[in-house]
C-alpha cells in the first residue's frame, strides 16, 4: 500500500473513532478544509509531516499514536511504485 493511501485510511479511521467530521477536524487542527479534503480523497500523494502533526493536534493525539496502526506495516513511497510501472 502506498503511504498516502495508508494515511487517508488512518485519518478516516480516527474520524470515525472520535465521531468527528472532516470539517470539525480541520477546524480543531487549524488546517485548511480543502487540504484535509484533498488528503482524504487521495489527491495529495505525499502529505507532509507538518499536515499530519496538525491532524494529530486536532485529534488530541501524539504523532506516534497516529502511526501506531497495522496500516503502516508495509507501506511504500509513491515514487517507488511509479518507477515500477
Amino acid at each position: 500500500m502506498i503511504i498516502s493511501e495508508a494515511i487517508k485510511l488512518r485519518i478516516k479511521e480516527l474520524l470515525e473513532q472520535n465521531n468527528l467530521s472532516a470539517y470539525k477536524l480541520s477546524y480543531n487542527s487549524g488546517m485548511s478544509a480543502s487540504i484535509l479534503s484533498d488528503c482524504l480523497r487521495g489527491k495529495v500523494k505525499e502529505p507532509t509531516i507538518s499536515s499530519i502533526i496538525h491532524i494529530c493536534e486536532g485529534l488530541e493525539i501524539q504523532l506516534k499514536d497516529f502511526f501506531d496502526s497495522p496500516l503502516f506495516q508495509d507501506v511504500e513511497a509513491y515514487e517507488r511504485i511509479e518507477k515500477t510501472k
